[in-house]
């Protein structure tokens, strides 16, 4: 089997099907959270090939890591977004960013060892399923009522035939293949609705004369973003789960390339990596980034580890977002096939929450761990709620991952650590 170093820059032939490899496999959730969040999908392919090529400037280039869209942060896009707009939202990202880079110097000069008492695996692999089962409403939504508020049955065949073949594609296909199942079922889902619309006005859903009237180039748009005290708030909670993901993901980068990343470049080169890609995203309308599991995947899968192979995958990417009939393109994906692809998809990534725990050793006979797992989903899945006035016409509000993330944070460094007393029998 070929196998390129970190350093190794293949030779062309290699270069280009390598790199649209990478392309492939982080395509459909990189343009997924724009989909539902309602942002740009051209600025979400601009600011995730731009925003790999500056992580792998900012960590000399010896990380070969892909960044795309965090969909951690798809609920608190959504929530800011209808509540003070998404200039807002944008806001919130930058902030986020920035916070990136402030806690990559204090691990540059501290270490990262105190991460894990803030941040143990039972309070992240707990968020992590709140954040996975929070969205599962919305996959609902879209695969029922395809985002109206009435039922259709040819709604539900659809994102059931998505889902099926993302199932399929899952279980049963081999090789580069297993790490695209979501593109495959987008794709497969959309064939099924554009056939039987054919023949039955109930599945005419795609619509392409928004395709016909967009211009075939154009530049990203800047976007000014705005802020606020309880959208800054609300993402950087949030971003305490997803510097943990950053730690998880660089982990397995380097038992993967089989080059310890945290010491070199250093874990500190890494996250202010990720940290500049996000507040760059910020202002041109794009959602937060990060290092993206699905490349890893390649990697491990095709042992091809080579910087240059990512670096080449982010250009495609960056050229891709200036073909704006492209993005116009995707946007005629139907509800439906995003809701079937979704119930798969929201669902992994709550079962990467209990992967998180259990590969960890969390043991839930302890009574401690067992509450703080206990509350996070209660909160979180239950749209926990808090309000603080700020003004006579102002309210702080803290409520669903956010204030779970945050209990949880508390309730970890507050309960003793030798509450190791097993439930009763």
């Amino acid at each position: 089997m070929i196998s390129i170093g970190v350093n190794e820059k293949p030779e062309l032939k290699k270069w280009i099907p390598l790199s649209f490899q990478h392309v492939f496999a982080m395509f459909s959730s990189t343009v997924l959270v724009p989909i539902l969040t309602g942002l740009p999908t051209s600025s979400a392919l601009f600011t995730s090939g731009v925003g790999t090529l500056i992580y792998i400037l900012i960590t000399k280039g010896k990380v070969p890591a892909y960044l795309g869209s965090s969909f951690a942060f798809i609920t608190p896009i959504i929530m800011i977004s209808q509540s003070f707009g998404v200039a807002y939202a944008l806001g919130g990202a930058f902030a986020v960013g920035i916070f990136y880079i402030i806690i990559s110097q204090i691990i540059r000069f501290f270490g990262y060892k105190w991460i894990d008492r803030v941040l143990p695996p039972v309070v992240i692999g707990s968020v992590i399923m709140v954040i996975g089962l929070k969205l599962a409403p919305t996959a609902m939504d879209m695969a029922m009522t395809g985002g109206t508020e009435d039922y259709h049955l040819s709604y539900f065949l659809i994102a059931a035939v998505t889902l099926g073949i993302a199932i399929f594609a899952t279980i049963f296909l081999k090789g580069f293949f297993t790490v695209v199942p979501v593109l495959i079922g987008i794709i497969g889902g959309y064939l099924f609705t554009l056939i039987m619309g054919l023949f039955f006005p109930s599945f005419h859903l795609i619509d392409f004369t928004a395709v016909g009237k967009t211009a075939w180039f154009g530049l990203p748009h800047f976007a000014i973003p705005k802020f606020g005290i309880i959208p800054i708030i609300t993402f950087l909670i949030v971003s305490l789960a997803t510097i943990a993901e950053h730690l998880g993901d660089t982990l397995v980068m380097s038992r993967v390339a089989g080059k310890d990343f945290y010491k070199d470049p250093g874990l500190h080169r890494t996250l202010a990596g990720d940290g500049a890609a996000t507040a760059f995203a910020s202002f041109f309308g794009g959602p937060p980034n990060t290092t993206y599991g699905e490349n890893i995947g390649v990697m491990a899968i095709t042992h091809v580890y080579s910087v240059w192979v990512i670096g080449g995958a982010a250009v495609v990417a960056t050229c891709l977002s200036f073909i704006h009939k492209f993005g116009a393109l995707i946007q005629t994906i139907p509800s439906p096939v995003m809701g079937g692809i979704s119930m798969m998809l929201f669902g992994i990534i709550a079962s990467a929450g209990i992967r998180t725990v259990v590969e960890s050793g969390v043991d839930y006979s302890c009574k401690r761990n067992l509450t703080i797992t206990s509350v996070i989903l209660v909160l979180g899945i239950g749209g926990g709620l808090i309000q603080f006035p700020i003004t006579s016409s102002l309210n702080f509000e803290l409520g669903g991952v956010a204030l779970a993330t945050l209990v949880g944070i508390v309730l970890n460094l507050i309960l003793p650590q030798n509450l190791n007393n097993k439930e009763e029998e």
